[in-house]
């Protein structure tokens, strides 16, 4: 539990440098592709040859878990305030439950209720300014919390009987996520757009090494030695902590603090509701 308390402290000072050094500056592909790609680079070294469907699924987790919540998320900070964002990530506990009680296949129930009063919390954190940006922001940051719930879940019940060591599957890890993201980037890139400042540049490389490669080494390696009910209660530790170290150091803003607290306890209730309605995931996943 230590590993992943140390891994959100790493993620929350990320979410502040993505929206102030890079986003709408350096083209989003371009930018996740080149995170890939460094992280990727470390763990090269280790790489190890398995049987092509263990190789398969280790890349098709690294493509789900971070390439396409890398991309979704980028996209999102086109329409939501880092604070917003963050708020928003509240609903990764609810695809973890979910996706543990799927792949162990107990068929999850009552899931629309919490659903509804979720997606009445986020429309009363900005009722006076809604507008189709803001639902489009809303449902890019759903999709990059499913695919990263989804990954985490996948990746714990890969890791089950596997005797490559992490850092020998995050060669293959990281090598789906750059696939992913390349194509993404051959394919919309905005070449006009590249890191051109020694910031932008130092920022990609910090995100590259240290918060995905090693980040996602300890939080993946940290998610096989906690329940799955742990794992989904610490995906809720960096809104806190990212919504603190914005507003802290990079000057972030809270306007209309009740309603923004009133939104919050929609959410949090919508996460109290799902967990207490559905069963509690066995740690076989």
């Amino acid at each position: 539990m230590t590993l992943l308390w140390i891994i959100t402290a790493l993620w929350a000072v990320s979410f502040s440098l993505i929206g102030v050094y890079i986003s709408g500056q350096v083209d989003d592909t371009i930018a996740v592709t080149t995170r890939m790609f460094l992280a990727l680079l470390i763990f090269l070294p280790f790489w190890r040859p398995a049987p092509w469907r263990k190789s398969l699924r280790m890349m098709a987790t690294g493509a789900v878990e971070i390439g396409l919540t890398y991309l979704f998320l980028y996209q999102s900070y086109h329409y939501l305030s880092v604070p917003e964002l963050l708020l928003f990530t509240i609903f990764t506990p609810l695809y973890v439950s979910l996706f543990s009680d799927l792949l162990a296949r107990r068929w999850p129930r009552q899931f629309w209720a919490p659903a509804l009063l979720a997606v009445a919390g986020a429309a009363v954190i900005r009722w006076t300014d809604l507008s189709g940006d803001y639902w489009i922001g809303f449902a890019f940051i759903q999709a990059a919390n499913a695919c990263f719930a989804f990954g985490q879940v996948w990746y714990r019940q890969q890791s089950m009987g596997n005797p490559l060591p992490h850092r020998a599957r995050f060669a293959w890890f990281f090598l789906g996520a750059f696939i992913i993201a390349g194509s993404a980037m051959l394919l919309t890139a905005d070449w006009s757009k590249l890191p051109a400042t020694p910031v932008q540049q130092g920022v990609l490389l910090w995100l590259g090494v240290v918060t995905s490669g090693l980040g996602y080494l300890g939080w993946s390696y940290g998610s096989t030695k906690v329940s799955a009910q742990q794992l989904a209660v610490m995906n809720n530790m960096l809104i806190p902590a990212g919504i603190l170290v914005n507003v802290l150091f990079w000057g972030g803003h809270i306007e209309q603090w009740p309603r923004l607290l009133l939104g919050c306890a929609c959410l949090a209730a919508a996460l109290w509701l799902c967990r207490k309605r559905t069963p509690a995931p066995s740690r076989s996943t």
